[in-house]
């Protein structure tokens, strides 16, 4: 069934119409169809604010002190400097004084490690499932992430006021978290 809507366009709206128009070869009514089914669907992002994950990615990205990295480019470049078993001793030098560098700004940023895993599941980096009591279970997408990111746990929860224990798989990680002295 098919229902007869009669509205009043701006200026802006009209030119968007007159472009959808032009642009999809569809009809007036067609393009104001799909325009309403998009918009229903996407209601939430079109209508309220940025999501607060939306919001922290733009503060990263926007500092210029983060990248965006393809999954696939990350798993190359650690098979890269992973291949033959143990890491590049440069790569793993280089990779620890970023570690003992976020040290410190983990200390002012973070009271307790379970809030650290959950800033990195949201990097991307691992899944992070608490389970009570400070246990928490890390799963990472490769061995060679897992290297590297439990490397990167434990040098830069040292500043934390808590003190961890890891106990790893080929791609799991269960870390405790205790009082630290």
């Amino acid at each position: 069934m098919t229902q007869r809507v009669t509205v009043s366009l701006d200026d802006d709206s009209a030119a968007a119409l007159e472009t959808l128009v032009a642009e999809t070869g569809n009809g007036q009514s067609e393009v104001v169809r799909r325009a309403l089914t998009f918009y229903a669907a996407n209601f939430e992002a079109a209508d309220g604010g940025p999501s607060d994950n939306l919001e922290q990615y733009y503060r990263m990205l926007s500092s210029g002190e983060h990248v965006l990295l393809d999954i696939d480019f990350l798993h190359a470049f650690l098979e890269y400097c992973y291949d033959g078993g143990d890491p590049d001793p440069a790569f793993v030098e280089a990779a620890d004084r970023v570690s003992d560098y976020h040290a410190r700004e983990y200390a002012a940023r973070f009271d307790a490690v379970g809030d650290l895993l959950e800033w990195l599941s949201f990097c991307g980096f691992l899944d992070v499932r608490e389970e009570g009591d400070g246990v928490y279970h890390l799963v990472f997408p490769s061995e060679a992430v897992r290297w590297f990111m439990t490397r990167f746990i434990e040098r830069s929860t040292v500043d934390l006021p808590t003190e961890i224990e890891l106990e790893g798989g080929v791609s799991k990680v269960i870390v405790t978290e205790r009082a630290g002295d």
